[in-house]
Formats: C-alpha cells, structure tokens, sequence
C-alpha cells in the first residue's frame, strides 16, 4: 500500500513552528545567508529560516545531506526535485531562488512562506464555501500548470499547501513529484506513493495510473476538507480506510450546497476515466464565480540569463562585454549541476568563438528555426531565443564580447524532456554555427 515515503524536512512541515528555538550550527552560508532558527527536520534534511544579508529577503534553507541521500539511495529523488522546482514558476507554487552545495550537503535555498501552513488553518475550523472556493481556484491554477510542464506532485494534501503574507496560497513540497520521462510504455506511472487518506482508488489498484487524475482527487479531498473541516475518508484501521476510498464511500455535511456537491462528486469520481478534468474544472460554474485568470511572466531560460555590462560598437547591437569574473565563471569548477558527482542532463550549455556579427549569427538561427517549424524570438541586445514543442524546449543563443573582433556564442539549452532537442541543436543548429568558428591563420604557436 502506499505509504508518505516523503519524510525528508518537508518545506510545508517546516515554515510553520520553530523547533525548540534551535539555532543553525552555521550562521553564515556562504557569507550570503544569515541562518536563524531550525524550523522542521527530517531523516536527512534540516529547514531553517534565514535572511539573505544584501537583500533582506527572508527564506527558507533546507540543508540535505549528501551522505544520508547517498546511503539511502536518493540520489535521484533529490536531482529530480530540484530539476522540478527550478523549472516552476508561477504565483502559487513555492519558489526555488538557488541551490548551494558544499562537500557535505546541498542547500535548496527556498522561498519562506510566512503564514505557514494551510492545514494550521483549517485545523481551527471549516472555512466558509466562498473562502473554500478562493484557495481552490489557487491550487487548480498551480496544478494546471505544473500538469502542463509534465510535472505531477502526486502528494498534494494540506500540509504541502503554504500561505504568503497575501494570504495567498503556495503549493510547495514537490520531492514526491514525477515528470513525463517516468511514465512507462503503457502511459502510466507504477511508484506506489503518496497520503494515505489523500491517495486515489486507482493508486491502490496497483494497476499504473495517470498522474494528473490523482492529482485531480488529492485536489476533491482537500476541497471537502476545506468545506466540512474533516477528511472525507477517515477510519483508525487502514484498511479499512482504503476500502472506503476505492468504493468512494463518503458523505457531505449537512452544509455543502447542492452545486458544491455535485462538483466535490466529480473530483471524487472513482473512475479515473470519467473524473473531471483540469479544463472542466476551470469551465465548471461552481468554480468560476469569482475566478480570474492568473498572468504572470514566464522565467524559464530568459534573456536576464544574458544581460550585463554592455559594449556599444555604434550600432543598434549591443553586446555583454567580458571581465575577469566572466571568463572565470564559463569554467565548470562553480558548476553546481553536478552536485553528486554527475551533471543535470536537462541543461547543456555550448560555445564558440566566432568573428562573424550577431546579425550574421542571428540570421543563420533564423533560418534553422524557420526550416524547422519553431518559434524564434530575437532580441538586439542578446541574441536569440528558441523554443519548441509547446514548450518542451527553450535554446537561447547569447552574444557576449571578447576583443574587438572576437565574441563567444553561448548556446543554453533548457529540456523538460531529455532528448527533445536533440534532432535540432546537434543536427541542425550546432553545424551552421560551426561553420561560424573563428579559425586563426597560421600556426599556432606552442608557446
């Protein structure tokens, strides 16, 4: 049976009480961060609030263990939680501002949630349908747009369900989370996990399930919790417990409304094939009353990846002109992707040393992009922005100024999918950027 196998110092469990107002053994990282109080731990992570000592922000730090990952064979679990939250952001979803790493642990340095959890709330008292109604339409804009990344949390529950200062919710905790690349031939994920009491029917089936419908369930239990103040399938013996969840056998409280009925019996819908959907939630009337469309801008791979100090040559053209530091920084050695020893595949950076223009240089991607059907956007002062596959890709092509003559091409690509790039960066682009390539005349001396 499913078990809460995420038992590492969960963000929702720790932004909430202080733990015997334990102070952090290290009260400078990095000589960024001030860490003060221990606020949650796990089996081989520690939560701590601190304060960024140039901004004043405050976050929260979850220190891991690399020794503890490694015994216990977490390894991936960890890289696939970070590759997740790195890709995340939208305005109900906790933000993963850095990731720090030292011989011995690694650093999730992590948007601090200040009202804590949502569960405290609730635990207080029922909350009214109208404020019920407020968070759900929250959680459904962050579930619909993490399904619409490949990303399922597969543990949604109170608990994970953090509030800002706003008041706003914040769906944090996403070590449990899957992304399309493990889902098997038959289309489905096998991983038995998740709550117990927030675990969909078809989960305890053991027959493979699709990750966005048990999403959608943990989503109608945490809506009748809202509403009534208590779980919907509740029971001191297991079992039992999970007989009442594959037969769908709970009742309302006398107070739930008709149409808060109805649709709380969709989400709860034992037959995945006919649960309600994402796209049928946000279209419900119950839903939408009082529902706005949330906007926010998209900061996956970004031109801010390319600005600096610029170059003015006296055209329209700016370009990033390179210092000491920057020279320095393009090694590998303060590389973080590779935190156990082996880097993240999800992101590869290319360069190359070229005479040509970037008008030149934009041009030849051009045309590659129009050849290949994908979307191009330009910027003057950057370079290039790629991106494909309803987003499963994002390649940006940055300018930065060595000499005079020369400047280095940076080609960052970003996947959501290993491999979707592949037949365009290495087939297509990377060759007529080669052709590119400044080539010295003469020999080249040994010394």
């Amino acid at each position: 049976m499913p078990e809460d196998i995420n038992n590492n110092a969960t963000v929702g469990a720790a932004q909430s009480t202080a733990i015997n107002g334990e102070i952090s053994p290290v009260p400078n990282l990095f000589g960024k961060y001030e860490l003060g109080k221990l606020l949650g731990c796990g089996s081989f992570a520690k939560v701590y609030h601190a304060r960024n000592v140039n901004t004043g922000l405050s976050v929260a730090i979850k220190a891991v263990s690399k020794h503890k990952v490694l015994k216990g064979g977490l390894t991936a679990h960890v890289k696939r939680e970070i590759s997740i939250m790195r890709q995340l952001h939208h305005p109900y979803t906790v933000k993963l501002y850095e990731v720090l790493a030292t011989k011995t642990k690694i650093y999730f340095v992590i948007e601090f949630a200040k009202g804590g959890e949502l569960f405290a709330k609730i635990s207080k008292g029922r909350f009214s349908e109208d404020l019920s109604r407020r968070y759900f339409q929250q959680l459904i804009s962050a579930v619909g747009y993490c399904h619409s990344r490949g990303v399922f949390h597969r543990d949604l529950k109170p608990e994970n369900l953090l509030l800002d200062e706003n008041w706003n919710l914040k769906v944090s905790d996403f070590g449990l989370s899957a992304v399309n690349d493990q889902i098997r031939p038959d289309g489905l994920l096998h991983t038995l996990c998740g709550t117990p009491a927030y675990v969909a029917p078809e989960i305890l089936g053991k027959k493979g399930y699709d990750g966005a419908k048990v999403d959608i369930w943990s989503c109608g239990v945490i809506l009748y919790v809202l509403n009534a103040g208590y779980l919907p399938f509740n029971d001191p013996n297991l079992m039992v417990m999970y007989r009442k969840i594959y037969k769908g056998d709970f009742r309302f409280p006398k107070w739930t409304s008709p149409d808060l009925r109805r649709f709380v019996s969709r989400l709860l819908d034992t037959n995945p094939e006919t649960r309600i959907t994402v796209d049928e939630i946000i279209h419900d009337p119950w839903f939408r009353q009082g529902y706005q469309e949330v906007e926010f801008h998209k900061e996956e791979l970004d031109w801010k990846d390319c600005y600096g100090k610029e170059y003015d040559d006296g055209n329209d053209t700016t370009t990033k002109t390179l210092n000491a530091f920057d020279l320095i920084s393009f090694s590998s050695g303060i590389d973080l992707s590779g935190l156990f020893g082996r880097s993240e595949v999800s992101e590869r950076v290319e360069r190359i040393l070229s005479e040509e223009s970037p008008e030149t240089i934009i041009g030849k991607v051009e045309e590659v992009a129009k050849a290949e059907n994908v979307t191009i956007e330009k910027d003057c002062r950057c370079g290039a922005k790629l991106e494909g596959q309803h987003g499963k890709f994002i390649i940006l092509i940055c300018f930065y100024r060595l000499t005079e003559k020369l400047n280095i091409v940076e080609i960052k690509k970003r996947e959501r999918e290993v491999g979707s790039s592949r037949h365009l960066l290495k087939d297509k682009l990377m060759p007529q950027l080669l052709e590119l390539t400044y080539k010295p005349e003469g020999p080249v001396p040994c010394n």
